[in-house]
């Protein structure tokens, strides 16, 4: 996957996980060993790589944004941006708490001793490693089939039109 995919894929995950986290706060919170055990699996699933441009991302924005209002501040901010996306690293793990907790709100315990198992597996191994790629190939052929869905609708649309008298473009 290409980064600037990978950061909007990962943008829309996180919003999702909040999202699910703000419907969750009326549920009880989950217990320890749950968010032990749905960190493992994000582990397992390498979900917390998906995410890790996310802080160097943010922050990369936001010098860029700098750096076009101010640049004749421009080596300042870029030291200043570099020092953060070293520091700020560490709130990594507020993520991973945040997807943790979403994780054990939606699934009992068992559920995820039963997933752990299976990602355990060579089938859940190979999942993990292939999906992405699978997921990429799905994006490019639904991408070339709705192109080629959208100029038949646009040849019947005016086909339809023609047949009503009227000459659309």
């Amino acid at each position: 996957m290409t980064r600037p995919f990978r950061v909007v894929i990962a943008a829309a995950i996180l919003a999702v996980a909040f999202a699910g986290g703000v419907s969750a706060q009326q549920k009880p919170a989950p217990s320890p060993a749950a968010i032990q055990m749905a960190k493992e699996i994000i582990a397992l699933k390498g979900a917390t790589n998906t995410f890790d441009p996310l802080i160097p991302g943010v922050i990369e924005y936001h010098r860029n944004i700098m750096i076009q209002t101010n640049p004749n501040l421009s080596r300042e901010i870029e030291q200043v941006a570099t020092k953060l996306i070293n520091d700020l690293q560490a709130r990594r793990a507020d993520l991973q708490q945040a997807l943790a907790t979403s994780y054990a709100q939606h699934f009992t315990e068992q559920e995820m001793r039963e997933a752990i198992a299976f990602y355990r597996t060579p089938l859940g191994r190979k999942l993990v490693t292939q999906e992405p790629k699978a997921m990429e190939e799905t994006m490019k052929a639904a991408d070339v089939w709705s192109k080629k869905f959208a100029d038949e609708v646009v040849v019947k649309l005016r086909e339809e039109m023609r047949k009503r008298g009227h000459n659309v473009i």
